[in-house]
């Protein structure tokens, strides 16, 4: 499969089948650090990905402030 991470940008070539969380260990990275995602669709830590797959990870990122908004 193909595996592209947006930070720091790389692409990756990973072969065969596993689940998500267990892609994301061997790539070290943290799973509650980034949204994976297959297409259009958000997978979860127990969806399976495979050689035909192309995989996004896309860091989480949070700002801004909540601070005087009702």
């Amino acid at each position: 499969m193909k595996v592209i991470l947006r930070y720091p940008k790389r692409e990756v070539e990973i072969a065969g089948r596993r689940r998500v969380t267990d892609l994301l260990k061997e790539l070290e990275v943290l799973p509650e650090t980034v949204l994976v995602i297959r297409g259009s669709e958000l997978l979860t830590g127990d969806a399976v990905v495979g050689d035909e797959d192309v995989i996004e990870l896309r860091p989480v990122i949070s700002g801004g402030g909540w601070e005087g908004r009702p």
